[in-house]
This record gives structure tokens, C-alpha cells and sequence, in this order.
């Protein structure tokens, strides 16, 4: 229903029901926030939002207040500036003053609300907040000095990854956010997505550097050969960071940057994108061939994975034994180097440049090493990568694209479709008919496996099977299923699972995002790299089956399954 209403002076037509804010923003008028996620049901715990309404003493929080017929509203009169500046100042009266080095310093929703409200003094002395910093995680720090308790990061590990990590601890004054029993991240039932760091406002969460051994190995090589490899959703993302337009493919500018930079050999780690899929159909045939252990799990996300480990372990069966993408181009690109470059295991130091720090923990499990040694020594994110560049001095606009290096450098389309939700399964599925048939798809796309839904459903005739898969994201969404997955007479045979809302181009180490449009744009982008590309069958990438041919074998044979695959046991975790 049509209503008319007054904002500062100005007549609009809105709808019954909606919220101030949602008129406000659909009218070109910005509203400071703290608290507020889009489509989670409001708040207003953090008043920012507060508006003017005629007749009515108080103010009211815009966010969660609805309109009505004939409401006249005053956005930024002196009392709703004065309101909100003192919100602000009484934030920062704990907040750290450490604004130089801190890790969200010029990207702090905090510092700009401050600098748009024009606080330029400290009015308000108060106590500094003390709390000890949580470094137990191999991916997420955690700094509570820095919490300002807008309960952003509880809702998104609530109701979108449903792990339900954090918690708000205390009363009053004494108030906190902190996981189970106030214990590190590390003996928590973090799955370590990172969606908690791309929701916090301030540096109170973000990932782990380990800048400095970088820069000390590139400094100090000594006989080490350095090499970097980044995954398929990198190069769609990479571009915001330095004020390119979302989903700009800028892979030439990514290689000549870390070459710049001093890495010996660059990769692009869609070549592991296309390992992967060739062993995962040729695991997901042999399990319908021998009708068990179906439905095939994915195993590309690691959050995933330690989510089974830990809250489902009756599924490891289902677990797919193929390790990432990225455990897969560093195993491979480990024992490349060891046998071309005559190297040792400890002479190769590889970086991986990955969309979420849930690939910093994956690289430091056991199960990705060799005798000790990880088949990947660094994990960066795509935020961390744009830094490194910064760091180094280097102008990527002032690059010429430059090919990666061989035999790393060529894969398929259907190895950087992987970077979006539903793109595993239609990878998978385009080798798997090749597998079984003999022949290749004649229409490789399939647009039920596409799209920003969270869950997707195909069934296809390949060959002698009737195959039913199924996509899921976030992971909230696999509850609704597992009574479907646990029972015996189960109709999914393959079932990809991403940790995050639309994939890994939705990471939580990609470059932080203000709009939706932001995330339909790096996933069309990938669409339309498959879309634009000569191979989009990981099977008809040459260089694949030349590396097969001269190292692995066949896919899931002895040799690759002896360096490509694992096995995932029960995890107890402290909740």
C-alpha cells in the first residue's frame, strides 16, 4: 500500500510497512549504522540510525521503526547529528589509539563514521578496554580491545554458517564477545570462513599475517626457489582492491605483480582446479559403479570439511578423500620443482593466494604435509595480497600482463567456475559424462546449478546412471538436508557444499563489499570467463593430461590418489 511521507522538508511515496532506513536508502539518503546486516531482521542496538519524527518526544531508531501515512522525518537536524556524535565519541573513549597500524586503519567503519561526524578531540575520557589478544587460530585473530559489541559477527555464525562461535559474555560494563568458555578460536567450533571478518566494523577480527616470513624468505632466499600460486576466485576479486571495477579478470596484472615482487615461478592455480575435477569424477564413478558411500561430499572447502569432522562425523564416509584445489597445485607444484629443479622439499617455499583464512588452517593440518613438511608454507588472502603489492611499492596500473609460468599456466573454464556456488558440480559433472559416455557434453551449462539460490538441484541421465546433485550455500543450509543424506535409501549421488554465501568469490578474505551487485558481479564474471573460453573441460586441458601422463597416472589410480587424496577423522572441539 502507497503512503506519502515527509523527509526533511520533501515529500516521497513509500509503502506501508517498510522501515525508515529502507525509504531513506531508496531515496539516496545515507544513514550511519553499526549494527544493521542486510536482510537480517533489525536491531537498533547501536542507535546510529536515529531520526527526527514529528510529534514524538524521543528519537527513533530508523532501522526498525516502520512508516506511516503522513510521518514527517528529520534526518540530520542538530539533535539527531548531536545523538550520533555522541554515540561515536563514547565508542571511541575505550577504543584503542592505535588507529596507525591497525589492521583496518582507512577501511574502519568506525574511524569513517568518526571522520563524517566531523569528531576531531577526545571529549570523553574513558577506561581503555584490556582483553587478551587470541592468536591461537593458524587464521583469524581475534582483538577485543576493539569489539564494539555490535553483534555483527554473532549473527552471520548464527544464522548464515550456523556454527554459533561467538557469543556475548558479561553484563553491562563488563559485556564481551568471546567464543565457548571464553577459550581461543583454535578449541572453538570455528570453521574459520572469515564471514565474521568481513561483517566486523573495526579490527576487533581479521586474518593472520605472516608477512614477515615472506618478506624474510624473498630477502634472504639462500637457495630456496619461491613460488606463488593464486585460486580462480582471486583474479575476478583482486581488482576491487586497487579501484577497479567488481569481477575485472586482471590475471596478467596479478602474475607481473608477484614477479615484481620477487617470486621465482607465479602459477595459476586453476590448474589444481582442474586436478581436482578429474579426480572427483573418477572417485564420484567409482562409487555409483559399486553403489556405496553415496552421496559423494565435495571436499574443496576446508571450512566445510572441519564442520563434518566436528559436527558430523557419522558423514565421513561421504567425505570425498580428494584435498582441495589448493593442497592439490601445492602438492603438485612441491613435487614438479623437486624433480625439475633438482630441489629438496625444504628448498621450495610455496605461497598460496586463497579467497578465505579457512585455507590458512587447511595448510597447516597434518594431512597436508609430506614427512613433516606442508605442501604449502604461506597462505595469503585476497585483502593480504593487495597489501603485499602496496607493500612492494608496485603501481599495478603501470603493469604489462604477463603469462604464469609453464607447465601452471593453462586450465579450464570449468576449473575457474569452482570459484562460484554450483560450479563444482557442473565441472564435475562435464568430465564425469566424458568418464562414462565417451564423448563430451554438447551443452556444458546448466543454469539450475547457476544463480545466487541457496540450494540447487539437477538430475541427468549420464550414460547407465540417473545422477541427482544437489548444491548448497551457506552452510546453515546442509541441516536441512541431512536427514535426506543420512537416509539409507538417499537419492542425492553428489552433493557440493560451500561454507559461504555464494562460494569463495564470497570469502571472507575477499575485499570487503557495501552492496549485494558486488557479489553478482564477481560470480557473473566467472560465467562469462567459461562463457568466453576455448576449453571448459578440465578433461581437454592438454597440460592436464601431459602432468597426468608424466607423473599421476590415471585419475584416482595409485600414484595420484597416494599424493592427492587424504583421509579426515572425528574432531572433538571444546563448545
Amino acid at each position: 500500500m502507497q503512503i506519502e511521507v515527509e523527509i526533511n522538508n520533501n515529500k516521497i511515496n513509500a509503502v506501508k510497512g517498510q522501515t525508515i532506513l529502507d525509504a531513506l536508502k531508496k531515496n539516496g539518503i545515507k544513514i550511519p549504522t553499526l549494527c544493521r546486516l542486510e536482510d537480517f531482521t533489525p536491531t537498533g542496538a547501536c542507535r546510529l540510525c536515529v531520526v527526527e519524527v514529528e510529534g514524538m518526544d524521543n528519537l527513533v531508531p530508523s532501522c526498525s521503526y516502520p512508516l506511516e501515512e503522513g510521518m514527517k522525518i528529520r534526518t540530520h537536524s542538530q539533535r539527531v547529528i548531536e545523538a550520533r556524535k555522541m554515540i561515536v565519541e563514547l565508542l571511541l573513549s575505550n577504543h584503542p589509539d592505535d588507529c596507525l597500524y591497525c589492521e583496518r586503519n582507512g577501511n574502519c567503519e568506525l574511524q569513517n563514521l568518526a571522520a563524517e561526524l566531523n569528531i576531531r578531540e577526545r571529549r570523553i575520557a574513558g577506561k581503555k578496554n584490556k582483553a587478551k589478544l587470541d592468536l591461537s587460530s593458524p587464521g583469524i585473530v581475534h582483538d577485543p580491545e576493539k569489539c564494539v559489541l555490535c553483534g555483527r559477527c554473532i549473527r552471520i555464525c548464527e544464522d548464515i554458517v550456523s556454527i554459533t562461535t561467538l557469543e556475548f559474555r558479561g553484563r553491562g560494563n563488563n559485556t564481551s564477545v568471546s567464543t565457548a568458555m571464553n577459550k581461543g578460536l583454535n578449541f572453538s567450533s570455528c570453521v574459520q570462513c572469515g564471514q565474521c571478518i568481513l561483517v566486523c566494523p573495526t579490527g576487533a577480527l581479521h586474518e593472520k599475517s605472516y608477512f614477515d616470513l615472506i618478506q624474510e624468505t624473498l630477502g634472504n632466499k639462500d637457495g630456496i626457489t619461491t613460488v606463488a600460486h593464486y585460486s580462480s576466485s582471486v583474479v575476478v576479486t583482486l581488482a576491487e582492491e586497487f579501484g577497479l571495477k567488481p569481477g575485472k579478470q586482471i590475471v596478467g596484472l596479478i602474475n607481473a605483480a608477484l614477479r615484481k615482487i620477487g617470486f621465482d615461478m607465479v602459477f595459476d592455480g586453476s590448474f589444481g582446479s582442474d586436478i581436482y575435477v578429474m579426480e572427483q569424477a573418477a572417485e564420484l564413478e567409482d562409487r555409483l559403479d559399486k553403489e556405496e558411500n553415496l552421496p559423494l561430499l565435495s571436499s574443496s572447502c576446508p571450512a566445510w570439511i572441519k564442520d563434518v569432522e566436528q559436527s558430523y562425523p557419522d558423514l565421513l564416509p561421504y567425505l570425498s578423500t580428494v584435498k582441495s584445489p589448493e593442497q592439490i597445485t601445492g602438492a603438485v607444484i612441491k613435487r614438479y620443482c623437486r624433480e625439475t629443479e633438482n630441489k629438496s622439499k625444504n628448498d621450495i617455499f610455496s605461497v598460496a593466494i586463497t579467497p578465505c583464512p579457512a585455507k590458512k588452517f587447511e595448510a597447516q593440518r597434518q594431512e597436508m604435509a609430506q614427512k613433516g613438511i606442508p605442501d604449502i608454507d604461506v597462505v595469503l588472502t585476497t585483502r593480504e595480497l593487495a597489501r603485499l603489492i602496496k607493500l612492494y611499492g608496485i603501481d599495478i596500473h603501470a603493469l604489462e600482463p604477463e603469462s604464469a609460468n609453464v607447465p601452471f599456466n593453462k586450465s579450464s573454464s570449468s576449473g575457474k567456475l569452482m570459484a562460484s556456488v554450483g560450479g563444482t558440480g557442473e565441472a564435475v559433472l562435464r568430465t564425469l559424462h566424458k568418464n562414462v559416455t565417451g564423448t563430451d557434453m554438447t551443452y556444458p551449462k546448466f543454469g539450475k546449478l547457476r544463480g545466487t539460490k541457496e540450494f540447487k538441484e539437477l538430475s541427468l541421465q549420464v550414460g547407465h546412471h540417473q545422477l541427482n546433485m544437489t548444491s548448497v550455500s551457506p552452510l546453515k543450509k546442509v541441516k536441512d538436508i541431512l536427514p535426506d543424506i543420512r537416509n539409507e535409501g538417499c537419492h542425492y549421488h553428489y552433493l557440493e557444499v560451500m561454507a559461504c554465501p555464494g562460494g569463495c568469490v564470497n570469502g571472507g578474505g575477499q575485499p570487503f563489499y557495501t552492496e549485494s551487485k558486488t557479489l553478482r558481479d564477481r560470480t557473473k564474471a566467472i560465467h562469462n570467463i567459461d562463457e568466453k573460453s576455448a576449453v571448459q573441460f578440465s578433461h581437454n586441458n592438454k597440460v592436464v593430461r601431459d602432468f597426468y601422463s608424466q607423473y599421476l597416472g590415471e585419475p584416482y589410480g595409485g600414484e595420484s590418489r597416494k599424493v592427492l587424496h587424504t583421509q579426515y577423522t572425528k574432531r572433538d572441539i571444546l563448545l
